[in-house]
């Protein structure tokens, strides 16, 4: 330990970075170690991994090796995620519906998202000690608070980030929606069927709006594995999370469930969306001057109170000086 210690002094010639140094490879290599005993102990006693596994070699279904190198990232992934994974049923679904709209649908998303928490509230703080460390001067309570900061950076960083995708895609849905709506009232009352009207809007939207356009093909997907059409539908609002494909959803299920007019239907709710547009425009535009009441005060103001106010104060300021 005190030979490693002093190669370690020789090369950074700083006791105290090579005490950080030595500390952060001992922790690095402990933690590579418990997870190495980890991975090792779940191969030898899972016996679901060891009846697929033989499965997929007696059939050649995968490749070996690729299928070992994605398990063991898995195991990596699941390990540190584990740390911060919530034992909430009700937080680990709404977590779960954010990531599907954001579009992270696949089976490991919830994992990489905690991994990505763990990872960071290590990695980060890590970092900043290392980057104080090369710094002279700086105080242990500015370390700790540093230190604190990045871990709090590294824990709420990944929701941060959820939200901002969660924003944009909706963003892109909701603008993408009002043409989607008119192509499918045209395709309807064409003649063509409810699933064959979805697949045919689900092919022209997807060079315009590719996201809508993969949401509303995974309908008729759903359907073809034998998913109720109701039940795609609104597994199509839980998707997007946007409160007009839920009302167009349950439009659906009703015109469906009581038997009335798809295509009559389709061009009311039409009808009524564009009138919500427009309310919602002229109610954007009304608190248009209201949030103007802000820069003015904070930015106008001042400069013109400069330009109105500050001859005359000058000149108030010459005339008492001269009086003096």
């Amino acid at each position: 330990m005190q030979y490693i210690l002093g190669l370690i002094n020789s090369f950074t010639e700083n006791s105290q970075l090579s005490h950080t140094l030595f500390i952060s490879i001992t922790a690095a290599a402990t933690f590579a170690f418990v997870l190495s005993i980890g991975y090792i102990t779940s191969a030898y006693t899972d016996p679901v991994k060891r009846r697929l596994t033989s499965i997929l070699e007696d059939h050649h279904v995968i490749d070996k090796h690729q299928e070992s190198r994605d398990d063991f990232v898995r195991k990596i992934m699941g390990s540190a995620a584990s740390a911060l994974f919530p034992s909430s049923a009700t937080e680990t679904g709404k977590i779960n519906s954010r990531l599907i709209i954001a579009g992270f649908r696949s089976t490991n998303a919830m994992t990489n998202f905690y991994a990505s928490k763990a990872i960071l509230s290590v990695a980060l703080p890590a970092l900043v000690l290392l980057a104080t460390q090369l710094s002279a001067n700086i105080e242990s309570s500015t370390i700790i608070f540093l230190c604190m900061v990045a871990l709090s950076l590294g824990l709420i960083g990944p929701n941060f980030v959820l939200t901002k995708l969660v924003n944009r895609r909706q963003k892109k849905l909701r603008a993408a929606f009002p043409d989607a709506l008119d192509l499918l009232v045209i395709c309807v009352e064409a003649g063509l069927g409810l699933t064959n009207a979805i697949a045919r809007v689900a092919r022209e939207l997807d060079i315009t709006h590719p996201e809508l356009s993969a949401d509303l093909a995974l309908i008729n997907k759903e359907i073809m594995v034998g998913v109720p059409r109701d039940e795609a539908l609104r597994n199509l609002a839980s998707r997007t999370g946007l409160d007009e494909i839920k009302g167009l959803s349950v439009l659906l299920d009703q015109s469906i469930r009581f038997g009335t007019s798809i295509a009559e239907a389709l061009r009311i709710y039409a009808e009524e969306f564009r009138s919500k547009r427009m309310q919602l425009a002229e109610e954007k535009a009304a608190k248009i001057s209201t949030k103007l009441i802000f820069p003015l005060t904070f930015f106008m103001w001042p400069a013109f109170f400069v330009v109105a106010i500050g001859p005359a104060a000058l000149k108030l300021m010459e005339a008492m000086s001269g009086q003096s």
